[in-house]
């Protein structure tokens, strides 16, 4: 086989890979997206509607690493597979008995298939490329979740019944397992000496808590804002409904250009804890002004852009730096699964945290949290930033 066509084959699997997890992504937020239907349809509260998306993060907080573990012995290409195939499945069951508890036990599935696309994605992508074209796929690997959103966001409202969102996004991880079968490359055969539960054990490393615990802090931080920005906008720009939907799906698809940004920026020898930084600095200062209400309402929504965008560098310069910090190449899924653990505590305690505080006291202390957040952020950093350099 001629260098091109490998060439051509592992950037079609690369895209494969990342088409994956924004089938993944979609999934989750299709929930979120479909609340007023679901509303309308089964006469649900929001109360039950938020749980349709959280157990998501629930299983995320306490399966990321056995989930990374489970995918390191079966293989990153099978898990992958796996992971679509349930989400599919689980996804057409949750419509055929519609009350609260089938689609509850149908999104806990959905929620199992999503952890095994999550932490299998970037082992592959760092199995196919190596150096600065690792950084690289792996920067382009953490626009899934953006995109994801984004596309959930943006299309949902367009569906008359909550069912076909759910018929199609089945439908398209079903597309996304077909073309991954045939197109990714199977995992090297090799003996997997270690249990499962033992590569948790090696893969908790004082560098991986450091990844993991600024990941935490990020997604504190971006969901402390986005759990709340349909609203927001809605209070602060008079928009309708639809309207803070097609712009909050805008200001999540800006972090997609910080992502993609991080890859270039590492490629050139930028320091990682550099770009976590700097990017924590101006989430901070940003949340300062978008929450206080300093500013008038576009200048606010330039704000959540700029929010969002350099955000973008945090997740895909930690991902990038997993396999840096995994001890072995079998134990990069593993080290991803504890770090998404970390994105899923953030991603639960933000909204909880915000929610509660914003009732208390008004959006302005939302602000002052997100800022606390961003110093903390900027301080580990430094700390990981030496640890890297350390290991060498």
């Amino acid at each position: 086989m001629s260098r091109s066509l490998r060439g051509a084959r592992s950037a079609l699997a690369n895209w494969l890979v990342l088409a994956s997890g924004v089938v993944a992504a979609l999934h989750l937020g299709k929930a979120a997206i479909a609340t007023p239907m679901l509303q309308t349809d089964m006469g649900m509260s929001l109360a039950q509607a938020g749980w349709l998306t959280s157990v998501f993060a629930v299983l995320g907080l306490l399966g990321g690493a056995p989930a990374g573990a489970l995918a390191a012995v079966m293989g990153r290409r099978t898990a992958l597979l796996l992971g679509l195939a349930i989400m599919a499945l689980s996804g057409f069951a949750g419509t055929l008995v519609p009350s609260f508890g089938t689609l509850l036990v149908s999104r806990l599935l959905e929620g199992l298939g999503f952890l095994l696309v999550i932490v299998a994605g970037p082992a592959i992508l760092e199995r196919l490329a190596t150096g600065a074209a690792r950084d690289r796929a792996l920067a382009l690997w953490s626009c899934f979740m953006p995109c994801g959103m984004a596309l959930a966001m943006t299309a949902g409202p367009f569906f008359s019944a909550w069912q076909w969102l759910w018929w199609s996004s089945s439908a398209l991880a079903l597309i996304a397992a077909l073309a991954v079968f045939y197109c990714v490359p199977e995992d090297p055969r090799h003996r997997v000496a270690a249990r499962l539960f033992d590569g948790v054990r090696r893969a908790w490393t004082s560098a991986t808590v450091l990844l993991a615990s600024t990941f935490a802090l990020y997604s504190l931080m971006f969901f402390a804002l986005f759990a709340f920005l349909p609203v927001l906008l809605m209070e602060r720009m008079d928009v309708t409904y639809r309207d803070a939907g097609l712009l909050s799906a805008l200001a999540s698809a800006v972090n997609v250009s910080g992502n993609l940004a991080a890859g270039w920026l590492l490629a050139r020898g930028i320091g990682r804890g550099a770009l976590i930084l700097f990017a924590s600095a101006t989430m901070g200062a940003a949340a300062l002004g978008i929450f206080l209400g300093l500013f008038q309402p576009l200048t606010t929504f330039l704000l959540c852009l700029l929010f969002s965008a350099a955000g973008g560098l945090i997740p895909a310069t930690l991902l990038a730096s997993a396999p840096l910090v995994a001890r072995e190449s079998t134990l990069v899924p593993v080290v991803v699964g504890v770090v998404m653990q970390g994105s899923n505590l953030g991603q639960l305690s933000g909204p909880v945290l915000v929610g509660g505080v914003t009732a208390a006291l008004g959006w302005g202390a939302a602000g002052w949290i997100v800022a606390a957040a961003a110093m903390i952020t900027g301080a580990i950093a430094l700390v990981l930033q030496a640890t890297l350099v350390r290991n060498g």
